[in-house]
């Protein structure tokens, strides 16, 4: 499930309307060489590679004295922003939870930039009541029922729908049989950010949900607390037979985090263990995973 928020960043859309509301001539120069064909190049190293705001803009051509009703038609709507729910309904049946990350980076020319939606939520006071437009929709993770045994890969905030997942199933465990579930985690830090740290390390432990003691697991890879890299593929890898075993049980695989490399790379993880632990050739691995996504138990939910 996807919560819904309407915000984000807005951008300068090229044209000379701009130029033309601009009363000091290097202002209105520079604005119709950005708005012709061979200003293009400029535009874009200007605008689309920093990121600038149509605020950031007009900041940079003061003397643009545009009215209201122009610029409304110059700014284009703020973009609604999906966030994964981190929280079963069951469990907290009046809240949502969410994992968001403060998107915050550096530009080209060395400005400092943070994300518009997830800024303005980390300065939100819980005790405050604040009303915040929001819709939910269908995501592309679907609820898995309690029998079906579980591999689940989420590092960073990735992590988000498997919390309610594993909330879920911790409740349906109370009075009926649940299937194993293996969880790879990754962050960067273990001091730093190891989000749900006592969550996952509590349903880890006895019988917990993510327990070994049920057939399932909880394995973590901190990428920078030693000199070479160590990601959620590495630590598949350490436990392949653990995979294999789960795979051949019938269990179904869900990935969800960044859209750089990871999926990509998890999969070519999924592929080497099926390869290696079942004996057969990576074009027949690279086959049966294939086939768990036709058949709906190879599941991938990946952003940028």
């Amino acid at each position: 499930m996807l919560l819904l928020l309407p915000l984000g960043g807005i951008s300068l859309r090229q044209d000379a309307v701009m130029s033309f509301f601009a009363t000091a001539e290097h202002e209105k120069e520079r604005l119709k060489d950005f708005a012709s064909p061979e200003g293009r190049d400029d535009l874009y190293q200007y605008n689309q590679k920093e990121r600038r705001t149509v605020l950031e803009v007009l900041e940079d051509f003061p003397s643009v004295q545009m009215p209201f009703e122009w610029l409304i038609q110059l700014v284009p709507l703020l973009k609604t922003r999906a966030f994964s729910i981190s929280s079963s309904q069951s469990a907290h049946p009046n809240q949502v939870h969410l994992t968001v990350n403060v998107v915050s980076w550096t530009t080209p020319y060395k400005r400092k930039k943070k994300g518009l939606c997830s800024s303005w939520l980390a300065t939100l006071d819980p005790c405050d009541a604040v009303s915040i437009p929001a819709w939910f929709q269908k995501g592309s993770l679907p609820t898995p029922s309690p029998s079906l045994p579980l591999i689940l890969v989420g590092p960073g905030t990735g992590c988000a729908p498997f919390r309610g997942f594993i909330e879920e199933r911790a409740l349906q465990s109370k009075t009926s049989y649940t299937a194993p579930v293996i969880f790879f985690f990754g962050c960067w830090n273990e001091d730093g950010d190891f989000l749900y740290k006592d969550f996952w390390l509590n349903h880890s432990q006895k019988n917990g949900v993510l327990s070994e003691a049920k057939g399932g697991g909880f394995y973590v890879a901190f990428s920078r607390d030693q000199p070479e890299k160590i990601y959620v593929q590495h630590k598949m890898r350490e436990h392949s037979e653990r995979v294999w075993n789960l795979l051949a049980e019938g269990a179904a695989v869900y990935i969800a985090g960044s859209s750089t490399n990871m999926p990509t790379d998890v999969t070519s993880a999924f592929e080497e263990i099926v390869s290696k632990e079942n004996d057969v050739s990576k074009e027949d691995a690279a086959r049966l995973i294939r086939a768990l996504e036709r058949s709906g138990k190879y599941h991938i939910e990946a952003w940028s």
